[in-house]
């Protein structure tokens, strides 16, 4: 067993929960989904036992990050991503529909990054890691942080609503004009502004809509949520709104366009867009 990185814990004034102090104790684990993923796998050691989420740190133990077989034999992912903007501290790239962000999987956007990315020149340079999530069926613009202290700041922007983030989405049925949906989702407040840009008539559907969206909330699956909330669920979506009106083989019509933020850094305005595919042209040409 080969130890790759070794962490003294801090002294606390009170005990602290191993799930919140081993956050970014390691240069190749800054999120708690990553940590939990290393325990899970085995590879952290706490005293010399391993470690596991309800570990109480209280200052003086010995934190091993260790390298396990799993590690040594990990393949290469040849995936294509298209990097629209890359510098030392972070990239923004389109996620392909049909492809997971992160998870089990082999083929992840996660395990794509070190191929299509350059290796930041920064002492604190990691693994490139996704600040936000894009669901599987949804393409699109992902921000990605290529350093310790971008991922902590980005992450921190994203908390705070310092990152305005645009969809586009193809809805079904007779909309208005537009509006605010404030709609609980996961029991937690949600709101989403939306702008209808275009309408067709559909021999299927009555009516298509080619509508904008300003998610003011991140909750899970809150865009796909919101509209079937309010009747006119997204094209493609067979997990919310009706089954009938599910049309199949064609996707979720669903496209992060645009993101909009200070650069953490540079101090830069970044504005970063990305068309629409060509199946929403298809539609609305």
């Amino acid at each position: 067993m080969q130890i790759l990185e070794t962490h003294t814990s801090k002294t606390q004034e009170l005990p602290i929960r191993f799930q919140e102090y081993g956050v970014a104790i390691f240069k190749t684990i800054t999120t708690k989904s990553a940590l939990k993923k290393a325990i899970k796998k085995k590879q952290i050691y706490i005293d010399g036992i391993l470690a596991t989420t309800s570990k109480f740190i209280l200052g003086g133990e010995q934190i091993d990050l260790v390298k396990t077989k799993e590690n040594r034999f990990q393949k290469k992912l040849a995936l294509n991503l298209e990097v629209l903007f890359e510098d030392d501290y972070l990239a923004i790239i389109c996620k392909p529909p049909g492809v997971l962000v992160s998870g089990n999987k082999f083929v992840t956007v996660v395990n794509a990054l070190p191929q299509n990315l350059k290796r930041s020149k920064q002492k604190d340079a990691i693994h490139p890691q996704p600040i936000h999530r894009l669901d599987y069926p949804t393409s699109g613009l992902l921000l990605v942080g290529k350093t310790i202290s971008s991922i902590q700041i980005l992450s921190k922007l994203f908390e705070h609503k310092k990152i305005k983030k645009t969809y586009y989405a193809v809805v079904i049925g007779k909309i208005c004009s537009g509006g605010t949906i404030n709609f609980a989702v996961d029991n937690k407040n949600a709101s989403t502004l939306f702008t209808v840009i275009k309408t067709v008539e559909s021999k299927r559907f009555i009516f298509l809509n080619l509508v904008k969206l300003s998610p003011k909330t991140g909750r899970k699956h809150q865009l796909r949520k919101h509209l079937s909330s309010i009747g006119h669920q997204i094209l493609g979506d067979k997990d919310y709104g009706e089954k009938e009106l599910f049309l199949k083989g064609k996707g979720l019509y669903l496209h992060a366009y645009k993101l909009e933020f200070l650069h953490p850094f540079t101090k830069e305005k970044i504005i970063i867009s990305k068309k629409l595919p060509q199946k929403f042209s298809k539609i609305f040409p």
